[in-house]
């Protein structure tokens, strides 16, 4: 799409690089651009899952580019159609997206990484929420962060501005692996194609029930599961797919799967 953000395509896997030396740091700019590729992926009925990763190996972003913050760029301006990074707020966003870390993830960068599905890290990463020495809010991450993890440690995090190290983040569930940088694209992509080759409109119905059932109560979301009230759920049900799961369980081969 851009020097900023390139796509390539392999098969039903979308991969997104976010190129913004010195530190991938995101600006309107590059959050529109961001958004516009992420809602472009999510519209794509022959794509089944995204990998975000970013070049370099020192950053993996730095979040909100502050001196583009200085030079007129507004905090609360217009970030495009999925909100900052195009991603934490991009409705009915129903596909699995992994995320590759390699290197700091800071503010808007971590927060950047929290909305995405998976999450690898290579060795070297780290992690921070700085806002607090900014005098500003690290926004999306309190709201997801006391979610994710025990409330304590979401708080200290917060509200010192503290790093932590990707064996921290992945102790308290925040990374899925951690890999040596060298090996780190070649198990995000193992992953990418796993998902391309399983069901897409189970993993729809698992992000958005997911997504939805956040602040219902147990009952609840189940009534809307029994009564096919989740869009996708009613698809699923109804579906090709979900016939050709049975069969091919009754009839000992692997499903093909046809996103119908």
């Amino acid at each position: 799409m851009s020097d900023v953000i390139r796509t390539r395509r392999e098969g039903g896997i979308l991969e997104v690089t976010l190129d913004r030396p010195k530190a991938n740091a995101i600006d309107l700019k590059t959050s529109r651009l961001m958004g516009e590729t992420f809602q472009a992926f999510r519209d794509d009925p022959d794509l089944r899952v995204a990998i975000l990763q970013t070049a370099g190996d020192k950053f993996f972003s730095a979040g909100w580019d502050l001196k583009a913050a200085a030079n007129g760029d507004a905090v609360d301006g217009d970030y495009g159609v999925g909100g900052f990074g195009g991603l934490q707020e991009l409705r009915d966003l129903n596909k699995p997206v992994i995320a590759a870390v390699n290197g700091m993830a800071v503010g808007g960068g971590f927060e950047l990484a929290l909305s995405c599905d998976l999450v690898y890290a290579s060795d070297h990463s780290s992690f921070a929420l700085p806002e607090i020495r900014a005098g500003t809010l690290a926004d999306a991450a309190t709201v997801r962060l006391p979610k994710r993890i025990p409330y304590h440690v979401a708080m200290d995090l917060l509200l010192t501005g503290r790093w932590m190290d990707a064996a921290e983040a992945h102790r308290w569930g925040l990374v899925n692996e951690i890999l040596p940088k060298e090996n780190l694209m070649e198990r995000v992509w193992a992953v990418a194609h796993l998902l391309d080759s399983g069901p897409p409109l189970v993993f729809a119905a698992i992000k958005e029930v997911a997504r939805e059932a956040e602040n219902m109560s147990f009952q609840q979301a189940m009534n809307m599961i029994t009564k096919r009230k989740f869009r996708t759920v009613d698809i699923l049900y109804a579906s090709e797919d979900n016939r050709e799961g049975f069969r091919a369980f009754a009839e000992k081969r692997d499903p093909v799967w046809k996103g119908r």
